[in-house]
């Protein structure tokens, strides 16, 4: 016979709520109970009843997760955190691909598949204000990345403080001795909201490092992938050498890391790198990429988390999470592998 929960409450010597709570991964459990159901689930292969769960909630255990670009390594990374984080709720992820074009982010926000599934967490990059404030809110939606508007929003919001990251990600190459830090990174849509966040972080740092600010140091790009940025070092070798990049991702990064090898230039020792996302590639790059880390599990968990309460009923306002990052120092700024 199928295991029960009242079969996994009875093997951990706990209540089949205690069972419950750590099933749908509520914090208020502590680690040694949620380690003792977690072993009993393991020992019996207990899996949720999913079919009977959403029968009596009138859901479909189903979430969609809109990214824009899944080619984007960061975006694929988030997805597998999403899955990983919905799955221990018994939840299945829909995945959408929206390319940051507004006409497919409206359609994501339209409700027409709203019968599908019981929430959307979506990273818009189009999106305005406006398009927001003519959404049925009857399916719950959870923001990733920047906020849109300069209103309080009425949807939950996960993201991290971008000005800050790129400021300690621009003042670690100037710690590091270089004095002609440039950036590659910046687009000229009014959608590029990120970027222009990590533009203000990285000049706020070469204010605070005395560095001038030197416009013929940033380098626009049309897109965040490997061929503009390996196009764009070019173009600031060209214009004249800069001795340090803040590369505001890390593909934007690789393909610099690609153009300084090209040209000859040794990496860290002509030039430093900075990206920024903590990508798997970067670890594995020549050399490898040091990057600011958000962390993207708890991005992916705190979003999955908040779906759950307004799915529970459990919140009224809408709530802002601020997941912290770190600093992963590697060789391409001068550490040892």
């Amino acid at each position: 016979m199928r295991p029960r929960l009242k079969d996994v409450a009875e093997l951990a010597g706990v209540s089949i709520k205690t069972v419950s709570n750590v099933v749908n991964d509520y914090p208020h459990v502590s680690e040694a109970t949620r380690a003792r159901v977690e072993a009993a689930i393991a020992e019996l292969s207990y899996r949720p009843n999913l079919s009977a769960r959403s029968l009596r909630a009138g859901r479909s255990g189903v979430i969609a997760l809109a990214v824009p670009d899944l080619h984007n390594p960061y975006f694929a990374e988030l997805a597998t955190n999403v899955i990983e984080a919905a799955d221990r709720r018994g939840w299945t992820v829909l995945i959408d691909q929206t390319q940051g074009d507004r006409a497919k982010e409206r359609v994501v926000i339209s409700g027409i598949r709203d019968h599908l599934i019981d929430g959307l967490l979506f990273s818009p990059l189009a999106l305005t204000g406006r398009d927001l404030a003519g959404r049925d809110k009857r399916t719950p939606m959870v923001l990733l990345g920047e906020r849109i508007g300069t209103g309080r929003s009425p949807y939950d919001h996960v993201g991290i403080d971008n000005v800050a990251a790129a400021r300690a990600a621009t003042l670690h190459l100037a710690e590091r001795g270089r004095r002609r830090i440039a950036a590659i990174g910046v687009q000229r849509t009014p959608a590029a909201v990120t970027g222009r966040l990590r533009l203000k972080g990285y000049q706020q740092a070469l204010a605070e490092a005395g560095l001038p600010a030197d416009p013929s140091l940033v380098a626009p790009v049309a897109r965040w992938d490997r061929a503009d940025g390996a196009e764009a070092m070019g173009r600031l070798l060209d214009s004249g050498a800069p001795d340090a990049v803040f590369c505001f991702n890390d593909t934007l990064a690789l393909g610099a890391l690609r153009t300084l090898l090209k040209r000859g230039c040794k990496v860290p020792d002509d030039v430093s790198v900075m990206g920024f996302d903590d990508i798997q590639d970067g670890r594995f790059a020549t050399p490898t990429l040091s990057t600011v880390a958000p962390d993207k599990a708890l991005i992916a968990q705190s979003a999955v988390n908040l779906l759950a309460e307004r799915l529970s009923g459990g919140m009224d306002k809408a709530h802002e999470v601020c997941v912290p990052h770190r600093l992963a120092f590697r060789e391409s700024t001068g550490f040892a592998p």
